[in-house]
């Protein structure tokens, strides 16, 4: 118990030191790993930090070709690529966003929302390019039927397996950043919910052997949210400039609509033609018609969850749009009403029933005349 309390008032256990400096502790540990690449003792335990485990390699006709699956020892690349993320997001929050927001002088929840949309918008412009350059240097685009023949796809590229494990890394180092970030407790279970369906999916196709559908739907979520989370840069630093958002929403029903598309036409038609259709989790097939099902109903249910989240960000919008109109319009009534009483100014005497009156209402007095 002495421990405890003194381990709680000591600094490096403070609230305060971690969460100002959880970057530098992060670039420490990461740097501890690469100096130990510099020795051959200790060089074999880095190399599972740094590098994709479980390589094969497979000969053809122009030599070799290696691959890989997936195992237990991926949690240790995926620690290290947590501490990779952490040291990143300090780098864009302080060298870029920190900049900015001196100069826009936000409130309170502006600023944890711009910080918010400043860090995915870089995670998905990246994302975005790196799934462009999968897709086509593998030819999941030039070969549509490739998603699903030859399923199992148990051997993955080095950049696929790659892919996915600086994803899952990305969405799992966003946990501890909400403690870091000092983010609200009201807005918490908003972060919770988007980042378990990253998890949850991205998981299932690597875990499932849809490596290459997951890259595709990935594709279409992170340019959805690009456009969104780019639309509320510019709102926050000019609110009357709102024309991304309807991009944003022209994109996000239209990804929605390829995403139901795609995964019925791989999942429900792809996938129920292969030969090979047996549950073996050692070989990694999953192809059968219960899992076949309840990807599907997964699928189905996060995109029907985020249709109904959009249709209720766009009603609130138009309410909140449409409010604001009217009470523009009654103010601007009042205005003119007060402005035409106003304009209507009276002279010193003006006739009422055929008598004189002043300003105030009242009979002029007749001055009188003095004798000569």
């Amino acid at each position: 118990m002495a421990f405890r309390r003194r381990a709680k008032s000591h600094p490096l256990f403070s609230q305060e030191f971690l969460i100002h400096n959880h970057a530098d502790i992060g670039f420490c540990l990461v740097l501890c790993v690469l100096v130990a690449l510099m020795f051959e003792v200790t060089a074999k335990t880095a190399f599972l930090f740094i590098l994709p485990q479980y390589n094969i390699s497979e000969p053809t006709a122009d030599g070799e070709t290696v691959h890989y699956h997936y195992g237990l020892k991926d949690l240790v690349t995926i620690l290290f690529y947590i501490l990779i993320a952490i040291i990143l997001h300090a780098v864009v929050q302080e060298y870029a966003l920190d900049k900015i927001n001196r100069r826009l002088h936000l409130s309170k929840i502006k600023h944890s929302k711009f910080n918010e949309s400043g860090q995915l918008v870089a995670f998905h412009l990246s994302s975005v390019v790196w799934c462009l350059y999968v897709g086509v240097t593998e030819g999941y685009f030039s070969n549509p039927k490739s998603l699903w023949e030859n399923y199992p796809h148990v051997h993955l590229p080095f950049q696929v397996k790659f892919f996915y494990l600086c994803q899952l890394a990305y969405w799992l180092h966003a946990l501890p950043e909400l403690y870091f970030q000092k983010v609200r407790k009201e807005e918490i279970p908003r972060h919770l919910q988007y980042i378990s369906l990253y998890l949850a999916h991205i998981a299932g196709a690597y875990l499932l052997n849809l490596t290459r559908l997951g890259v595709i739907l990935l594709l279409l979520q992170y340019t959805a949210e690009f456009f969104f989370h780019l639309a509320r840069l510019f709102y926050f630093t000019a609110e009357n400039n709102e024309k991304l958002f309807n991009v944003w929403a022209v994109v996000f029903v239209t990804s929605r609509l390829f995403t139901l598309t795609l995964s019925v036409l791989v999942i429900g038609f792809g996938l129920a033609r292969v030969e090979n259709q047996a549950f073996d989790p050692e070989k990694g097939n999953f192809n059968t018609l219960l899992c076949r099902m309840c990807v599907l109903l997964l699928v189905c249910f996060s995109q029907a969850w985020m249709m109904w989240r959009f249709i209720h960000f766009q009603l609130r919008h138009w309410r909140e749009y449409w409010n604001e109109q009217s009470a523009r319009k009654r103010a601007a009534v009042a205005i003119h009403s007060k402005q035409q009483s106003k304009t209507v100014k009276r002279e010193s005497g003006y006739h009422e029933n055929g008598v004189v009156k002043a300003e105030n209402g009242t009979s002029p007095r007749t001055k009188k005349l003095k004798s000569p």
